[in-house]
């Protein structure tokens, strides 16, 4: 039986809708339709695009009890880290409530939602498509229209590179801890930018 890709984004959608706040939702539609947009332009599946980024935050505003409950179904050990912000569990709690609630099976969708607020190495290109995309939509204050057209004409290896290191400086100038693998994904990918 084919997936039925419209009929489940719908779904997705509206339970998005329903479980976070306005302006998030508002943030989910631009990631979801930067996510379709770079699918295209990559050479990716747009529909798939589209999906994970609608989906992408529907967990966001859960408290943090529910949040660390609903990740743990993952499999995955829950770190010191993440415990100290549970915050940064809601991709991972995203991804099981996909598969559990929607039948979501597509290993790179999941992925893709489970890691797009750390990003990790090896992460399958929709992942990377997720994270830029979380983090250059057009909401973003720092994304302007010229700089996402400087980013698209970038490979995907090198797009993703720019971006965590804007990232990781936004981060650091913040004040906040930094994910510990963020310094060995952007020491991995300016490796790979430098032979791609």
């Amino acid at each position: 039986m084919d997936f039925d890709y419209e009929a489940i984004t719908e779904k997705v959608r509206e339970y998005t809708r329903e479980h976070v706040k306005p302006s998030r939702f508002e943030h989910s539609e631009r990631v979801a339709q930067m996510c379709a947009l770079l699918c295209r332009h990559y050479g990716l599946d747009e529909k798939k695009g589209y999906l994970m980024g609608i989906g992408h935050d529907m967990c966001k505003d859960m408290s943090r009890e529910k949040l660390i409950e609903i990740a743990k179904k993952d499999g995955q050990p829950i770190t010191e880290f993440e415990l100290k912000t549970p915050s940064l569990l809601h991709g991972r709690a995203a991804a099981v409530k996909m598969k559990e609630k929607f039948g979501i099976t597509d290993k790179d969708i999941l992925e893709a939602v489970s890691n797009h607020v750390s990003c990790k190495l090896g992460i399958c290109d929709l992942g990377k498509v997720l994270f830029v995309a979380d983090k250059v939509e057009p909401g973003r204050p720092q994304s302007t229209d010229e700089y996402r057209e400087e980013l698209m004409k970038l490979s995907l290896e090198k797009m993703l590179h720019a971006v965590l290191v804007a990232n990781y400086e936004f981060i650091k100038r913040k004040g906040y801890d930094i994910y510990p693998d963020t310094e060995k994904m952007i020491e991995y990918y300016s490796g790979e930018t430098d032979n791609a």
